[in-house]
């Protein structure tokens, strides 16, 4: 996908140290320079280093996107560092609750929609200007929990799935201004924060790492779970002109778990 991306510049919240960073390099490898945010501005200096070293830009900006003042910013940072925005990559995830939702408190919930949903709509409002100026691109980062009704993630599925009809209602509001608002929607990811999870749960039940994943996965048409790798290559088609003519769209990666 090298210069799928060439001389864009591209905004990513949410970069700690699974996806959001797997997208900084992918895209810094696709030719964008980029302005990455999350709240640990040490995660954000590594990666920016990593960014460095691919020949791209990176602008780290501390920010906490429930915070309004915090977003006016980013965006003001941003413009000033690039002069321009081309890609919004809305990334910033919150660990569920995973209690039933008889157990989960309301302020949680009320944390994890201003999180996930207004958190990227406070995103998209504050870089719609520079958006329009570039016909540019929104994708948000999903999840497969829209498509299930598993017990205890009721609080993660509430958020996300309003985050969903979200982008879908922004795709039709923003489509006039040229601007695409598109969904990715992975199921686990296979990278180091799942490995850890798994070896949590290898260990609470006297299985390995191995049989665990062999478990996750057989549900799954491929056998296996997606990588962080193929979940970017997603939101990286998402982010060219390659999806132009797409916007209010989900696609799924997950191996062929679910059918949407």
């Amino acid at each position: 996908m090298s210069g799928l991306l060439e001389d864009k510049v591209v905004v990513i919240s949410g970069v700690g140290p699974a996806l959001g960073s797997t997208l900084a390099r992918r895209c810094a490898g696709a030719g964008a320079d980029l302005v990455l945010a999350a709240r640990t501005v040490g995660r954000l200096e590594q990666v920016a280093e990593e960014v460095a070293g691919l020949g791209r830009r990176a602008v780290c900006v501390g920010t906490d996107i429930t915070d309004g003042e915090q977003v006016d910013n980013l965006v003001a940072r941003s413009l000033q560092a690039y002069g321009r925005v081309d890609v919004l990559i809305n990334n910033a995830f919150r660990v569920p609750s995973m209690k039933p939702l008889a157990a989960t408190s309301f302020e949680h919930i009320r944390e994890a929609i201003e999180l996930t949903v207004l958190g990227a709509l406070r995103l998209t409002q504050g870089f719609t200007p520079a958006l329009t100026d570039t016909d540019g691109s929104v994708v948000n980062v999903n999840s497969m929990v829209i498509r299930h009704s598993q017990a205890k993630y009721g609080a993660y599925k509430m958020a996300k799935s309003a985050l969903l009809a979200m982008s879908q209602s922004l795709a039709t509001e923003l489509g006039e201004a040229g601007i695409r608002v598109n969904s990715v929607v992975p199921g686990y990811i296979w990278g180091d924060t799942l490995k850890g999870y798994f070896a949590h749960q290898a260990g609470k039940y006297n299985m390995t790492v191995e049989q665990i994943y062999d478990a996750t996965a057989a549900a799954s048409d491929l056998k296996r779970l997606p990588t962080e790798d193929e979940v970017a290559s997603a939101v990286l088609f998402f982010a060219s002109e390659l999806s132009s003519g797409i916007t209010g769209q989900t696609l799924d990666v997950n191996c062929g778990e679910y059918k949407a």
